[in-house]
């Protein structure tokens, strides 16, 4: 089989999905051993007609594919993937560019500067920012605060990347009570150490209290780096960012926002409050795979201070071939050497949509996202436990006389991913047990949000039915 037909038939077989995928149970049908038993066997001794390899990939994996681009999934803020990205992807694995230098691939080099610098000015971020694109906000979140760490220890005198941390002056962490998992995951592989994070007290929303934060950069010494949050992962709630970064600033510190989605809130002029003097901060994190939209994975590293970010990343060796000052080398702000070029659908998103598309695609998740709210709270027994600011949505159901609140929620939970109209996960919320829907995708519409909002109500009335 030549080329042309093999790839005019993973075509055909793409295409059907993605115009199968809004009709698909939205989670996937089978067990793990059903997927082995599909998928698994003998490592192959010999050869396979590749059209045959391909077929049966897309037969065997179907079961156990979530339909995670459709308009019905709302489960950890997962953005769908916008048909002119997908295309762009398709090019990307035809051309297969290492985007290590520049002289690997001159046109990903310049898209990376081009894309940069629209995305600095869409967020209002400064406009000589370095900006590292990475596989998501965990990467992105390591690149940043391996930046602030050599920032914070050469003002200390000490070279980080020369000495290491042994030895190094103690730097203070401090975060708030609800920083998401990849921020400790990043300081962890950063040396830190998960348990050398003060955390700082949070309200209701999970928001830092800036008091709060005060007092604790009062009993804190030395080099300090400061973690901020755009977007709680659960209410969607942003921490004070301009009160934060006022605090830190006269003691030294570096500010480091993480906004896996939050951060596009600056984006959109009546939501941009709510990070109001994110721009001051030092550096900032940013998933493109959430609200923009693209196909998995897409991150953004951005940092204030290219040559601490520089300093922090870069690699050197006699024959990583360097060009002048203006080419850009692409591993000098990522962890990666070799990478995808996984800008060019970034690229293609922000000429299709433009800057207002990109903030319309934004509201109407907002929007969406109220609107499935109020059809839950309307309902006895449905409480909506945050306030809708973003696209989370938080939900808790009562219980009976036989089961408690945490029981009776996990059942929906349970019900409702079975039932396969839509699909939501679970978290816990201050202790309790809800429901966490995150309404990301493009393609969703009021008449999906109504659709989802009927089976997750039918689910806690039967529920509620079975434990009676």
């Amino acid at each position: 089989m030549s080329t042309r037909d093999l790839l005019a038939e993973a075509h055909h077989l793409a295409v059907a999905y993605l115009e199968g995928a809004a009709d698909r149970h939205v989670g996937g049908t089978v067990d793990r051993e059903a997927l082995l038993e599909r998928l698994g066997g003998p490592l192959p001794d010999g050869p396979s007609d590749p059209h045959l390899v391909v077929a049966n990939l897309a037969r065997d994996a179907d079961p156990g594919i979530v339909a995670s681009i459709g308009p019905r999934y709302f489960g950890f803020v997962t953005g769908g993937a916008l048909p002119v990205t997908v295309a762009a992807d398709w090019l990307v694995s035809a051309w297969d560019q290492n985007g290590a230098m520049y002289v690997m691939s001159p046109a990903l080099a310049v898209m990376e500067d081009i894309v940069a610098g629209w995305l600095l000015e869409m967020l209002q971020l400064p406009a000589g920012a370095s900006v590292g694109f990475v596989t998501g906000a965990h990467m992105a979140n390591f690149t940043c605060l391996a930046a602030a760490r050599h920032e914070v220890l050469r003002r200390a005198g000490w070279n980080v990347e020369e000495h290491g941390l042994q030895g190094a002056p103690r730097v203070a962490i401090v975060a708030g009570e609800h920083a998401h998992i990849s921020v400790i995951g990043a300081l962890r592989m950063l040396g830190f150490g998960a348990n050398a994070v003060v955390r700082v007290p949070v309200d209701e929303q999970g928001r830092v209290q800036l008091a709060a934060f005060e007092r604790t950069l009062a009993g804190v010494d030395g080099p300090l780096i400061v973690c901020a949050q755009a977007g709680n992962v659960g209410s969607g709630g942003s921490d004070p960012i301009a009160g934060m970064v006022a605090a830190a600033r006269p003691r030294g510190a570096w500010v480091h926002v993480d906004g896996a989605f939050g951060l596009w809130a600056a984006a959109v002029p009546e939501l941009a409050s709510q990070v109001t003097g994110i721009d001051t901060a030092d550096s900032w994190t940013t998933d493109a795979h959430k609200w923009l939209n693209v196909p998995y994975d897409s991150g953004l590293a951005i940092v204030a201070h290219p040559a601490a970010h520089r300093a922090a990343m870069g690699l050197q060796a006699s024959y990583l071939i360097r060009g002048t000052d203006e080419q850009r080398i692409g591993m000098d702000w990522v962890p990666e050497s070799s990478r995808r070029a996984r800008v060019i659908p970034l690229y293609a998103l922000f000429r299709a949509l433009g800057r207002e598309g990109i903030q319309s695609m934004i509201r109407q998740n907002v929007t969406l996202a109220r609107r499935m709210a109020a059809r839950l709270a309307n309902v006895p027994g449905v409480h909506v436990v945050n306030d809708v600011v973003l696209n989370q949505v938080l939900v808790r159901f009562d219980g009976d006389s036989q089961r408690a609140p945490d029981e009776t929620t996990t059942d929906v939970i349970r019900r409702v991913q079975a039932d396969g109209t839509c699909w939501a996960g679970g978290a816990t919320w201050f202790r309790d047990q809800v429901m966490r829907i995150s309404v990301s995708n493009w393609s969703t519409t009021e008449q999906d949000i109504d659709r989802s909002a009927d089976a997750i109500l039918g689910c806690y009335k039967a529920s509620l039915q079975e434990g009676a």
